[in-house]
């Protein structure tokens, strides 16, 4: 427990892992089928990334006793169907009710425990590598506030309902050994608890972190959630920005994503093989920083 990974390991013997997960939540968007799938996605990344390669799930839900069946059969049916795109199987769960839906998943995978990734793994002169784009809270936060048109949703959903599961087999076919996902909270908290765990800081570029195109404008507008501010409360004392960002580009990085991208640490040998292997793949990557041996997260124009 004394160490903050994204799952838990139990050693099977002959060198391979079992790797435990679980996570569920409310819903972010509005179409049920859509929750579904990203509450499975997200459940499986933590799997992603410690390296395993999911194969069962079992189903946490509470929903409503009055809500339409429509729209919980919807529910299931995305969590299901994003399941077995992952080639995973869910052989079972347990339903209570609720007033509001919740829903996500236990999910279990197999590992090699030589090829674990770790949020301790870091190395001097590591790229910092992330494989989504930012912007999922604040936009999610402004479709809540019924601010934010269909195309924007559109655009966060996509990306949250992707899997990284493509992601996390590039990872270990270089024999990464760092690597966490960016949830709940934010880049900078997950990047924190990488850096923490390593006893080393990192120097992050802003230009060149990916963003959804609408992020911007619903920063501009201060529509973060929540859980942004609760970021920025205990994760800022970390990090040092460059003045000339402005603080609503700045709270773009304490945003909580639902299912977000991996963060990896990606030695600079390996640097250029990676990116090509990752663009022949189709799987997105950008290096947006390296680690450092200072203690300290800054954050450059």
């Amino acid at each position: 427990m004394e160490k903050p990974d994204d799952a838990a390991v139990w050693r099977l013997g002959d060198g391979r892992a079992l790797v435990m997960t679980t996570d569920f939540f409310t819903p972010v968007v509005d179409d049920a089928y859509d929750y579904g799938a990203i509450a499975a996605a997200n459940s499986l990344s933590d799997v992603y990334a410690m390296g395993a390669t999911p194969f069962m799930a079992l189903t946490v839900a509470a929903l409503p006793p009055d809500l339409d069946t429509n729209i919980s059969q919807k529910i299931i049916r995305g969590l299901t169907e994003k399941a077995l795109e992952a080639n995973t199987i869910i052989a079972g769960g347990h339903t209570i009710q609720d007033k509001e839906p919740k829903i996500g998943l236990v999910a279990i995978g197999f590992a090699d425990e030589n090829a674990l990734l770790r949020k301790d793994g870091l190395k001097p002169g590591d790229r910092l590598v992330i494989t989504k784009p930012l912007g999922f809270g604040v936009t999610t936060t402004a479709l809540k506030q019924q601010k934010a048109p269909p195309e924007d949703i559109r655009e966060v959903v996509d990306w949250m309902k992707r899997l990284n599961k493509g992601s996390a087999e590039l990872a270990i076919q270089f024999h990464l050994q760092a690597a966490t996902d960016i949830t709940g909270f934010s880049l900078l908290g997950h990047a924190w608890e990488m850096a923490v765990g390593a006893k080393l800081g990192m120097k992050i570029s802003f230009k060149d972190i990916p963003l959804v195109s609408c992020a911007k404008k619903h920063a501009e507008a201060w529509r973060f959630p929540g859980g942004a501010f609760d970021n920025k409360l205990y994760y800022s004392q970390f990090v040092d920005f460059d003045e000339s960002i402005r603080e609503e580009y700045q709270m773009l990085l304490f945003d909580p994503q639902t299912s977000g991208g991996l963060l990896l640490g990606v030695p600079e040998a390996d640097l250029d093989p990676f990116l090509a292997e990752a663009k022949r793949r189709n799987e997105p990557a950008w290096v947006i920083g390296e680690v450092i041996e200072d203690e300290k997260i800054l954050i450059t124009p």
